[in-house]
């Protein structure tokens, strides 16, 4: 949903003027009559008296006309459409948005439904179905990505207040969660084979437990999930163990590099962190903005 930019906005106040001229003849267009243009979007669900709603079960679908530019522009960053959501993953932090949109137009032309199972992503195709974890606890839910956003960039996922309810993490407002695109074509036959998510508990002391994903042969952790803000990631750790040594004297806390190995060679990654809470890893994220560093994201383990 673009809905943070001023040309959105102006588009809106044009078309409530518009409205109001050919309904009722007048000349003005104020505030008031401008929000009466909601009530042409076709009504949405109530809040449900029983239960939350199922997850949608994916499907095939064409993609949505209007939601799918090569790439758009929010807030003076450009964001690069994927053409495909084939094999993706993600982890970070998951937010949820609400009653402010609740009735309003969303990225695909659809109408946001807060009591629906769906979901914002500033790059995966819309429509996508997406798995989403909360790594916290385990809970899954599987919800439609039908939107643009969020464009807090600290954040992966923009759920809807049910699907965050489901998570479990509506209540503070945001989770830590991993994203895995699912394929409509083969969804049922995962089904069938038996893979739907199971818990097996572990029983090393970090108390994490092993669940199955809804796709045959995936798993994912959850327990005690580390927050870190990653500043840099070089191929030579002189370059690593420079940038550590500027950091140490930024009071930032713990600092460290932690070496992967990949298919290209060995990758240094600087970090701040395990970081306590969201919040601290965003409080920490603006100070590195602030001092000038431009290549810095949060990452979860």
């Amino acid at each position: 949903m673009l809905r943070t930019e001023s040309l959105r906005l102006a588009a809106c106040f044009v078309n409530a003027c518009i409205f109001v001229l050919l309904v009722s003849g007048q000349v003005a267009c104020t505030s008031k009559k401008h929000t009466a243009v909601v009530s042409v979007i076709p009504p949405v669900s109530k809040a449900p008296s029983r239960g939350l709603p199922p997850d949608p079960i994916p499907k095939a679908e064409p993609r949505s006309r209007y939601g799918n530019p090569p790439s758009y522009t929010v807030l003076g960053k450009r964001y690069h459409t994927l053409s495909t959501s084939s094999g993706f993953t993600e982890r970070g932090i998951a937010s949820w948005y609400g009653k402010k949109f609740h009735g309003r137009r969303t990225s695909s032309g659809e109408t946001y439904d807060m009591y629906a199972m769906t979901a914002a992503h500033t790059r995966l195709p819309l429509p996508t179905y997406v798995q989403v974890t909360n790594l916290e606890n385990g809970k899954q839910v599987i919800v439609r990505v039908n939107d643009r956003g969020p464009f807090h960039q600290n954040r992966v996922i923009d759920l809807s207040y049910s699907a965050a309810k489901k998570l479990d993490i509506a209540t503070k407002g945001t989770g830590l969660v991993e994203i895995r695109a699912l394929d409509p074509l083969h969804y049922p036959l995962a089904k069938k084979s038996g893979t739907k998510a199971t818990q097996n508990t572990n029983t090393e002391k970090t108390e994490n437990t092993a669940i199955w994903t809804e796709e045959a042969g995936q798993r994912v952790i959850h327990g005690r999930p580390k927050v870190f803000v990653q500043v840099g990631a070089f191929s030579k750790r002189t370059s690593a163990d420079q940038l550590l040594n500027q950091l140490r004297n930024l009071n930032l806390g713990a600092v460290s590099v932690s070496s992967i190995a990949r298919d290209t060679g060995v990758l240094h990654r600087v970090r701040v962190g395990p970081l306590p809470t969201v919040q601290s890893a965003d409080i920490t994220f603006a100070k590195l903005t602030d001092m000038g560093m431009r290549e810095h994201r949060i990452v979860i383990e």
